[in-house]
Order: C-alpha cells, then structure tokens, then sequence
C-alpha cells in the first residue's frame, strides 16, 4: 500500500513493454479524448506518443471487473483491501495494563529490557475450554547474553519499557539497553493472534569482540514436553538437539516447544529476511543466512536441560563489531494454543472433496463441497474468474439444498489463462519467479524463458508458472477473494499449501467473513519434511497461518502407520494450536484418526470411507459431547497398557470411548473407568461397540473383561 519508484534498465535491441490504465471518472462526458504521452530515457530524445480515449455513453456498473480480459483488475496490485490490523473473530481486542498484555486465552508480562519476562496460557488440557489458573511457559525471562572474550557477560543500563501503539488489534512498545560498548534498541510488536514480533538492533559505540552472543529463551519444563523443527519431526522432545545453520538445502529457522495447552514457535530473522518458496520450489530460492544468528555458519541452537529449564539456547559464535556495525537480531514467535478446539464443527462439518453432482453430495452425507481447479466451474488454476458465471449457478442451487462451497485458490502458482499475464511479466521478477523456464509448449513459445514451470493439466492444457513470493500479487489477490464472495458467493477456500504470509492470511480472512459468509478455510499439506522442501515441518512452516483456519488436512506422504501417537497430536492433529484436522495418505487410520476426532476425507480414498462413522456420530449424537482426549490428565477412561490410548467423548449420561493401538502386537487390554467423573452409575452400565462397517463389528463386553 506504499508508494514506490522502480527504475527500468532496458538493453539495447530488446522490448520492454509499458503498460498504463486510465482510471475514467464516473462523471466523465462521452466523446474523444486526445492528448499525448511521453518517453524519456537517459540516452534518447523523447519520444512523443498520440494517445487518443474514446468514452463511450455506457456506464459500467463495475469499472470491468466482471469482465477480466479488460484487465481493469491491474489496479487491484496496489489494493490495500482489509489491510488494518481489525480484530478477526474469535479473537478478542488485546489488553495493556502496566508490563502485562492480555489476549484470548494468554498473557505475555514483559521485562525492563522490552523482552518476554512470562508468557501464560489459559487453556485447558482437553484444549475445549479455559482454565482460571496459568500456564506459565517460562521458567525465568527471555534474555540475551552479549559474552567478551574475557568470558564476562555485558551489563545493560535500560530505562524500561515504553509502548508505542494500543490499538485493539496490535500493541508495540520499544526498549533502549545500552552500555559503553553497545546499544540496543528492542522494538515488538504484539497482536490480537499471538504473533509476537521483535527488531533487536545491535550498534556497536565502540570496537569490541565477542566471545559469543545468544539469546536464551528458558521454558518451564511442563511446557516443553514436545518438539517439532530444527530437523526433528513433530513428537516427544528428544533429551537433547543440536543444529546448525545450512540455509542452501534447509529451510529450518526455529522450532515449536510445547504442551498440548501451552507452546511457543521462534523463529530467527534479520533485517533482510526474505520469505522463501516452498512446495518443491524451496531449493530454487531459499532462505537467506541471517548475518547476525548466523554469523558465517558459526551460529547454531541447542535444546537441553539445564537447572529449572529446558534452555533454548539460541547462539551466534564468536565475532568482532566495529565502531557503528549494526547487527539486527530480530525473532518472531507465535503462542500456542490459539484458542479453544471448535468440536461441535469436526463433527457436523464434513468436506466433500470432489466437483459432483450436488445431490449426490448431499445423499453422502457431506456439508461442504470442495472444488478444485480443472473441473468445469473452476477450470484454471488460481484464476477461477472466467468461468464465475457457471461457478455461481452451481454455488446457488448447494445453497437452496443446504450446502456450502469452497473453491481452490492461491498464489503459489498461476494458470496461463489469467489475461494480466503479459502485464504482470512485464514487472520482471515482482510477480514471477526467475527460473529455467521450460515446461509446456506454449509457456516456451510466448512467455520464452527466465521462470519457472509448475502445475499443468494436459487434458484442458491449462499451464501455470510459480510466483515469486511476496509481492503486489497478494493485493490482487484479497481483492479477487472479496469479489468472489460478495458477488459469486463462495463459502470459503480450500488452500493446497500457502505461499502467502500471515498478514495475507488475514486479510483473506476479513474479506471472506465480510457480511456475514462463513469464510470456511481448509489447509492441505503434503508432508514438507523431505529433500525439495528443505526438511521442514508442514505444521511449523504454516503455524503463522493457524489462527485463521478452520481444519487441517495434513496429508500427503504423512505415515499414520508407523508414527506414534506424540507425531499423531504434533504434526497431523492440529489440537495443540486449536484446531482439528483430517488424514489422507492411504486412507489414514480410522482408530488412531478418532482418538483425534479425525476422519479421513471422502470420496478422496475409495478404500477409506468416513461415511459409517459420520453415521455413527449422527446416531451417538456427537454434537455437545465433550471431548477429553488421552493426553489430559483428566480423562476418565484410561487402558492398562500405556502404548493402547483412549480418548473419552461424553454426553449426559452416555459416554462414547475410542481406543487405538500403537503396540507392534496384538494385545488385550482392560479399561479403567472413573465413573464419577464420567456421571455414569456404574451399576446400571453398559459396555457395548456398535457395529461400524470396515470399522468394527457389533459387541457387547462384561465389565470385567
């Protein structure tokens, strides 16, 4: 939203095309418009050019939006649609008062040095509801430690902390820490989500050398019972890590710490902190090496206990710092859970993912149809508005019969059909990616070279090229989805990966719960812990993003067979950051997916059908149940073998048990009851499996047995 100047070199014998739109007044009279334009360059006479407008007597309702080829959209790439910092429902407006900020569910109480002093969390274990007593996730402050080579750490004189900025949606507040040698000033900002970002910038008054320099964040040893990041796949905190930085083939800069109701992701950054490409593209532009974490490959972190806490010790080696070297040691953090789990959704939402017949949909049992790009309402890929005609119709008929409908669409890629593509090429690198081109024919035939070729359907030969990140882009983006919901009606998006960052999220998500629509976002992932993705974890590369989506589908290459059930919770389940998910690789595992309250997604896997437990739920009654997970202390139905979980969903008087195996035999195990935690006399009790197609047969069991 920021005016910019961008100075175009052009070499010699080659064409640089120039595109210009007129923004006509409404008040404009028809008739001839003439008039000229002229270019100048350093080392020509201008050129001078006739332009002649005819303004015809037609007023157009739109400008022409609803009539992309004439490209009157290009002005949506300086939109600054939804872009204020409004608070997004379910969040509540954030709370200063002294040193303390409170948001939904947690609290962050800050230190004299503008750093974390504690950060709490509200939440119970069951993570359906909150608690009046905190979760503290620190063991003592986040602090830095600026070590000489004499081994002393540096002391700071600091004058506290002063806030910058209260709004209901964001709170910033600054810190000067000085000493003789350094200054450092310390800027963050806090929002309504619980992103926490902070600016540490380092200025050196005078030379000095460094033994080390690390920022410790100690975390109270409740809170750090799971790790997901630096290299380790989401489960149970190993006893110790050590990493490295090797931004070339590893797109790892922080990690997630924490229990199921308290965590904390970091991630560190400096001042040119680039967004990388991801989904297979992360190799062709990676993340850039902070200078300041790490320090020519000198930096590194370590995780391990240490006294009263399991120390993050974020370390950047040994160096020297002239007089008026500025190094920023800026990190981002995210504070986990986001909110509550939303149950009663799990159960009565149910995702339909395939373009079908709407009755057809309705008749299986599905409340949401997802569609795709190639299918007839939706044909090519991130630019679903050539055929919005045929797309409303269809969305018009699932609302008579009570349906809703998400759409595909993101900014990863986009299709060769979209009209601006010749204009947005001519930006060089602001929208597409630089590459080796290739790809289909006609990419190498019109667009020619220096990008990248991505996703192609050869049946309707619909060709698409990576974008290049973060750009202009996303404000056509926002723009397009607001234009979408207000005028074709969708009910939301299904996201096949993101290559968008928060703020888009956001804005995204404003636009599509304008007015009242559902704005229902899914997230699909394949799993992004392999060689082209940089070794990273699907749920930490996209935790940004999970304060504003509504279910998880992680996914592709996911192995729900030969994980444990910590992998379960952290990487696929999505209830440590508030949310619920579903599986697909090989049709999941329905007994261990329901002691997460997951299915798989139908009609995806024809050898995985939810539909006999959608059934289930429906003759259980599943709506209002409380659902007390394996993982809380207070569940009230437990196994005699730690490695068979059970997960409880209680309603008055009945109680349905799920119970899952990840023994490497079979074995028998006994359930042990709390009865009165469960309201049921046991007396009067009875134990009994329902018979579930492909799922389970019909069974009654003693109480004993």
């Amino acid at each position: 939203g920021e005016a910019f100047t961008k100075t175009v070199d052009i070499p010699k014998n080659k064409v640089q095309a120039l595109w210009c739109g007129i923004d006509v007044p409404a008040t404009a009279k028809p008739g001839v418009y003439k008039g000229t334009a002229t270019i100048s360059s350093k080392n020509a006479a201008p050129a001078v050019i006739a332009l002649i407008v005819t303004i015809r007597y037609q007023l157009m309702d739109d400008a022409g939006i609803s009539e992309p080829w004439k490209q009157t959209r290009l002005k949506w790439l300086n939109s600054t649609l939804a872009q204020e910092n409004a608070v997004i429902a379910p969040y509540t407006a954030l709370q200063a008062q002294d040193t303390t900020i409170s948001l939904l569910g947690r609290k962050v109480l800050l230190s004299k040095e503008g750093f974390p002093a504690q950060i709490q969390t509200f939440f119970t274990e069951e993570m359906t509801g909150y608690s009046d007593q905190p979760n503290n996730l620190l063991a003592e402050p986040l602090h830095f430690h600026f070590t000489g080579t004499d081994g002393k750490n540096l002391e700071w004189k600091n004058s506290g902390i002063r806030f910058t900025k209260q709004t209901p949606g964001t709170v910033q507040w600054a810190a000067l820490n000085s000493n003789d040698q350094l200054q450092m000033d310390v800027s963050a900002t806090l929002e309504f989500d619980g992103a926490l970002a902070y600016t540490v910038k380092v200025t050196a008054l005078q030379d000095v050398n460094f033994k080390d320099i690390v920022m410790h964040i100690p975390v109270n040893p409740d809170a750090a019972k799971y790790l997901m990041g630096l290299g380790q796949k989401g489960g149970y905190r190993p006893d110790s890590l050590g990493w490295k930085w090797e931004v070339a083939t590893k797109n790892q800069d922080g990690a997630w710490i924490g229990n199921v109701n308290a965590g904390l992701q970091f991630s560190l950054r400096d001042e040119k902190y680039v967004r990388p490409l991801n989904t297979n593209f992360y190799l062709q532009k990676p993340l850039l090496l902070p200078a300041s974490w790490g320090n020519a490959g000198k930096g590194g972190v370590t995780i391990a206990l240490k006294g009263k806490s399991v120390l993050v010790n974020n370390y950047s080696g040994d160096r020297k710092m002239k007089k008026g070297d500025v190094l920023f040691y800026n990190f981002n953090m995210l504070i986990t859970p986001f909110h509550p789990i939303n149950t009663d959704f799990q159960w009565a939402t149910r995702f339909y993912h395939k373009y079908d017949n709407l009755d057809t949909i309705k008749a299986n049992g599905a409340t949401v149809a997802n569609i795709h790009h190639a299918t007839p309402i939706n044909p090519w890929i991130n630019y679903p508005f050539i055929e919005y005609k045929k797309m409303k119709a269809y969305i018009d008929s699932a609302h008579q019969r009570g349906l809703k409908v998400k759409i595909y669409n993101t900014v990863r890629e986009l299709s060769d059909h979209a009209y601006e593509l010749f204009a947005l090429r001519s930006l060089g690198h602001e929208i597409f990616s630089t590459g080796k081109g290739g790809g289909f024919s006609w990419l190498q035939e019109h667009v020619g070279d220096d990008y990248i070729a991505a996703w192609f359907v050869p049946e309707i030969k619909d060709a698409a090229i990576v974008n290049s990140g973060m750009s202009r882009w996303h404000n056509d983006y926002v723009e397009g989805m607001n234009w979408l919901t207000q005028n074709v009606g969708i009910d939301g998006i299904y996201l096949d990966d993101v290559a968008f960052d928060r703020v888009t999220m956001k804005r995204i998500k404003r636009v599509l719960t304008a007015d009242g629509h559902p704005g229902i976002i899914d997230l699909h992932s394949a799993n992004q812990y392999n060689k082209n993705d940089g070794f990273n974890n699907s749920a930490n590369l996209y935790m940004e993003h999970f304060p504003y989506l509504n279910r998880l589908w992680f996914g592709e290459y996911f192995d729900y067979q030969h994980n444990g059930p910590d992998f379960f919770l952290t990487e696929v389940s999505g209830i440590p950051f508030g949310l619920m998910g579903e599986m697909l690789e090989g049709g999941g595992n329905p007994w261990r997916g329901m002691i997460y309250g997951m299915t798989n997604r139908y009609p995806w896997d024809e050898h995985a059908d939810p539909r006999p437990i959608w059934k289930f739920w429906d003759s259980f009654g599943m709506q209002g149940t409380k659902m007390i997970g394996y993982w809380s202390r207070n569940c009230p139905v437990k196994t005699d073998n730690e490695q068979v979980k059970a997960t409880v969903y209680m309603k008055e008087g009945a109680a349905m048990i799920s119970i899952a195996s990840w023994a490497t035999d079979d074995v028998n195990v006994k359930l042990q009851f709390d009865w009165k935690a469960l309201g049921i006399d046991p007396a009067k009790a009875t134990i009994e499996a329902k018979d579930i197609p492909n799922f389970q047969p019909a069974r009654s069991f003693r109480m004993d047995e």
